[in-house]
């Protein structure tokens, strides 16, 4: 009998697959921080014999290459990625045996990537896993974008082929087991469920149930910003990624954390939303460890910018450490733990500023208070509808806009109040008088908010 199990990361929105058999298996796509990897199969009582990559990631850095060599694995690469580093190169049809019965075979998938190749577990014959990385995915497919912008749609239109592809070699039966889909921004949409098979993807997955003009011009529309990291992901998965390095970060006292603020180093408070708003170090941001810490903050954060991090415990600063490696942010300049009180100088007070809800908003803006409500969505979020009157500068772009938020107390929302948070800090670390509208959007309308539309 064969195995699969699901390694998870709901931060950056991915999975991980360790799969096989009594003796041995594979990891498909492993993260950067291998040691979990490696837990579960110790769990499993397997070997590692192969490690596979569908693809050169582009919105995390792989924990591929270490993990082979730490385990002596087999490290099958796409024989058309371009790296720099020894490896098994893996061209369409090529299999490997993983245990005795089970076989591992390469399907090229192009689109994701112009290299994506996706692997089929074959028991005694038969496919009983498709692991398809950023071709296949739940409802949608990998977005075509990140490669190169003349690549796009030639990529789209290989995409829904190799979606076709997929479909027309596997029964319905078997399972699709995609990296990105759960959030990530490599997908080109975002999937609802957790488990499907080829049978469903056949009758609900836009690849699949469209013309390739259709499909490619319905995608390409659909197509969110790229996260701002992505730049630096691919290039450090072709050269082949460093060992990631979890020892804990040195402890920064009072004076030590003002100073770095001081040099314009980015101190990061960890805590949720609710504490930060309650009171915080002046000048520091807010990215709850609890929220897509590494998504947003290595999307907001000038690259290779030295950062500080604050949070109540050293189990929260190791959580965080972690899922910052996943993305390249590799080793925190320093951090400190406990109450906030202690991370000042003496003499100084903590800021703090106010949290609200959307009825709070339409109370003040019935009595005619001359506020700015800021929308920080994304742009396909605002075209659904927005508060009238209001700005939008996304959050992801607001750290270099902040000279475009008009005068005036701004009252900030997303569509939940997380990214309301981050841009609440960033504004107030600024000087700006700010609330946090921490509400769903759905409320505005409750409240009697006017909304348009675009």
């Amino acid at each position: 009998m064969f195995f699969v199990d699901i390694l998870e990361f709901e931060g950056l929105g991915n999975r991980s697959y360790l799969a096989g058999g009594p003796a041995s298996a594979v990891v498909i796509d492993p993260p950067r921080d291998i040691d979990q990897v490696i837990a579960a199969a110790a769990r499993r009582g397997v070997r590692i014999a192969y490690v596979a990559e569908t693809h050169v990631h582009n919105d995390y850095v792989t924990g591929g290459l270490e993990l082979a060599r730490v385990t002596g694995a087999s490290y099958l690469v796409p024989a058309a990625a371009h790296v720099s580093f020894a490896r098994t190169s893996v061209a369409d049809g090529d299999t490997v045996d993983v245990d005795a019965g089970l076989v591992l075979r390469a399907i090229a998938t192009p689109g994701h990537t112009p290299h994506h190749t996706s692997y089929v577990l074959e028991q005694d014959g038969r496919g009983v896993a498709a692991f398809t990385g950023g071709s296949l995915l739940i409802g949608t497919v990998g977005r075509p974008d990140l490669v190169e912008p003349r690549l796009t749609e030639q990529l789209a239109r290989a995409q829904h082929a190799s979606a076709h592809r997929l479909a027309a070699e596997l029964d319905d039966e078997v399972p699709v087991l995609p990296t990105h889909g759960f959030g990530s921004f490599c997908s080109s949409a975002q999937a609802e469920g957790d488990a499907t098979t080829i049978g469903k993807e056949r009758t609900s997955n836009d690849a699949l149930t469209l013309d390739v003009d259709t499909f490619v011009q319905r995608m390409l529309a659909g197509l969110e910003d790229v996260p701002a990291y992505y730049a630096h992901m691919g290039p450090a998965n072709a050269a082949g990624p460093a060992p990631v390095d979890l020892t804990p970060p040195r402890y920064a006292d009072a004076g030590e954390i003002s100073s770095r603020l001081a040099a314009g180093e980015w101190v990061v408070d960890l805590r949720s939303r609710m504490a930060f708003a309650e009171g915080h170090m002046a000048g520091s941001f807010n990215f709850e460890g609890e929220g897509k810490l590494a998504t947003y903050l290595a999307w907001l954060i000038p690259w290779g910018k030295p950062v500080t991090l604050l949070a109540e415990t050293p189990e929260q600063i190791a959580a965080a450490q972690r899922e910052l490696a996943r993305v390249g942010i590799d080793r925190p300049a320093a951090a400190a733990t406990g109450d906030p009180a202690g991370w000042i100088r003496e003499g100084e007070q903590l800021a703090s500023f106010p949290r609200a809800r959307f009825a709070d908003l339409a109370d003040v803006r019935e009595r005619g208070d001359d506020v700015v409500v800021l929308d920080v969505r994304r742009d396909s979020e605002r075209a659904g509808g927005y508060i009238d009157g209001s700005v939008h500068i996304p959050v992801h772009e607001l750290h270099g806009r902040i000279g475009e938020v008009p005068p005036g107390t701004v009252w900030v929302h997303c569509a939940g109040g997380m990214r309301a948070a981050i841009a609440a800090s960033l504004l107030d670390a600024v000087g700006r008088k700010v609330v946090a509208v921490d509400d769903a959007f759905d409320a505005a309308t409750d409240a009697g908010l006017p909304l348009a539309s675009a």
